[in-house]
């Protein structure tokens, strides 16, 4: 099964030269990704890989990377991070339809960040809507959600510092 995701990349000021990144990339296994180089030490990378779940698609295009860019530092793996406008996009309704849902029931998610503008993780949005029904969901993004979920959550679980680790997850256990 084919499945679609980015990943974002911080370049180091060694890896400038985006001709040979890309050189690199296709030697690495990376031919089936789209690159892109818009910004300064940036970059992403739009796969449609083929495999057996979305988890093993997201962890050899990891992998694949990490030997074409071994001083990449991966920023975010998409679709993850979304707001109401995001959702509603791929559901094909309204940004209003969306809010209604969200203010009209206490279980939809909380946010994972809730100021002028709130962001969900996908596939929390994704299980609420499967459990209130109604939706058709296409069950590959929502595998590709669940797996850039947790690939965006293991990366940020990797910066905390050690001794805060253990008091941490008893906290939140």
């Amino acid at each position: 099964m084919e499945y679609t995701f980015t990943l974002k990349y911080q370049l180091s000021a060694a890896d400038c030269d985006h001709d040979q990144l890309v050189e690199r990339l296709g030697a690495a296994g990376c031919d089936d990704a789209l690159v892109g180089v818009g910004q300064v030490r940036r970059i992403a990378l739009e796969f449609t890989r083929e495999s057996a779940t979305a988890e093993a698609a997201l962890l050899s295009a990891l992998a694949d990377i990490k030997r074409a860019i071994p001083g990449a530092r991966l920023i975010e793996a998409t679709p993850d991070f979304v707001g109401l406008t995001d959702v509603a996009e791929l559901l094909g309704v309204s940004r209003q339809n969306m809010r209604k849902l969200m203010v009209n029931n206490a279980s939809f998610p909380a946010p994972i960040h809730d100021g002028n503008v709130a962001i969900w993780h996908l596939a929390d949005v994704f299980a609420w809507l499967t459990w209130k029904g109604g939706y058709q969901l296409e069950q590959r993004t929502v595998a590709v959600a669940k797996a850039a979920k947790q690939i965006n959550l293991a990366r940020e679980a990797g910066q905390l510092a050690p001794e805060m680790r253990l008091e941490v997850q008893a906290l939140f256990a």
